[in-house]
């Protein structure tokens, strides 16, 4: 499924945010890796062809599995912590124990490794949503 982006909804772009509400529960700074998966899917999710945290695969407050599929139709198995993600299966809800892979800080930065094509799509939204600040700041 390779879905469009509206630059006008392009979120902050700023990788895993200190935000109130995914910082834990009831004065806890402890996140929900669910929460942060979502989070993460909904941010590049205009970049790759498909993007979904696993349905499968256990979650919990301190990890979490978000399977994606790069517009080049290579399909990988993220886990997110704290520590950021790394790929851990090149499969669907695949998690592979000896696999050894980085952890990136960002999906951004994991996806650029990845995907020319997100590379590409991810440079034309934020060519396309420069132009359009350019353009409300001339009206």
């Amino acid at each position: 499924m390779e879905t469009d982006c509206n630059p006008m909804e392009l979120g902050t772009m700023s990788g895993f945010e200190e935000n109130t509400e995914l910082n834990g529960f009831e004065g806890t700074d402890m996140k929900d890796m669910r929460l942060e998966a979502e989070a993460v899917v909904n941010d590049v999710l205009f970049a790759v062809n498909t993007m979904f945290v696993s349905k499968s695969l256990r979650c919990a407050d301190d990890v979490a599995y978000i399977n994606v599929e790069t517009r080049e139709r290579n399909r990988y198995c993220l886990e997110l912590t704290e520590a950021g993600l790394k790929i851990v299966g090149y499969a669907f809800d695949e998690v592979d124990d000896h696999l050894q892979s980085p952890y990136h800080e960002t999906v951004y930065s994991l996806l650029d490794t990845l995907s020319p094509a997100y590379r590409d799509a991810f440079g034309n939204a934020l060519l396309q949503r420069l132009e359009a600040l350019k353009r409300d700041g001339q009206s």
